[in-house]
């Protein structure tokens, strides 16, 4: 049985009114691995901006199932809060393959990119101290809005998918098999993106695809990401034009 734990900032847990990414891959799982996974973690919330905690369950999908709602992940929060906490959720949860998309709020609040890298390996560090046979699946950091507009952190965001494309080729074992995700070809923060930085529907399709053709094409688990939703319209009713850059 494959227990999968989805870690990740605002791009994962999402807000209320949003399908999230998580839905979209649990689609995927229960179209290609049904009855040969589970999905693990300890929290189910969404980020509800209103009361600034992860307190609302409004997903858009209301056969979203509580099971599979569950994940480590939080607005505001990336490697340098994940590395301390991966542990003790390994082993309170048995997930066996981490599917993980962390770094830009590192980068955009609180580490540079060596710094972030740094976080990165102590997290793998942690998660191989819970469990010396983790597969873990990496997303690299998708640039929001704000690296158009600032270049230093463009550059920061770059240098960190250069380090983080090193270490998973440094630190990849056979009991312990690293993979770096793809992202998705056609991924665009006009499109598929409400704000500039978070996933609206198309969005959601593609960060989901990238990990799953990942794990198709690397390991044969499931199949290749099959959506007849991927147009290029991802805003939600009421939802801005992308001009700002929200934290991730």
């Amino acid at each position: 049985m494959h227990s999968f734990l989805f870690v990740g900032d605002s791009m994962t847990i999402g807000c209320p009114g949003d399908y999230t990414w998580r839905y979209r891959m649990w689609q995927h799982l229960e179209a290609t691995m049904p009855g040969e996974y589970e999905i693990v973690g300890p929290r189910t919330a969404l980020y509800d901006p209103a009361t600034a905690a992860p307190a609302s369950h409004a997903y858009a999908a209301e056969d979203f199932p509580a099971p599979a709602r569950r994940h480590l992940a939080g607005w505001g929060e990336g490697w340098l809060h994940m590395a301390p906490a991966i542990r003790s959720t390994l082993r309170e949860t048995g997930a066996n393959t981490l599917l993980v998309s962390l770094g830009l709020i590192d980068l955009g609040f609180y580490t540079n990119a060596e710094q972030t890298a740094a976080n990165l390996d102590l997290f793998l560090d942690e998660a191989r101290a819970a469990d010396a046979r983790i597969a873990i699946v990496i997303h690299p950091v998708i640039p929001n809005i704000r690296a158009a507009r600032d270049a230093p952190f463009a550059e920061q965001c770059t240098r960190f998918n250069e380090l983080l494309a090193k270490t998973v080729a440094e630190r990849d074992e056979p009991r312990s098999p690293l993979l770096l995700a793809t992202p998705h070809p056609t991924y665009d923060l006009r499109t598929d993106t409400y704000d500039g930085t978070h996933p609206g529907p198309t969005g959601e399709h593609k960060l989901a695809a990238s990990f799953a053709d990942a794990l198709h094409q690397a390991w044969n688990l499931g199949g290749p990401y099959s959506s007849p939703h991927l147009s290029p319209h991802a805003t939600r009713p009421g939802d801005p034009t992308p001009s700002i850059l929200l934290r991730s």
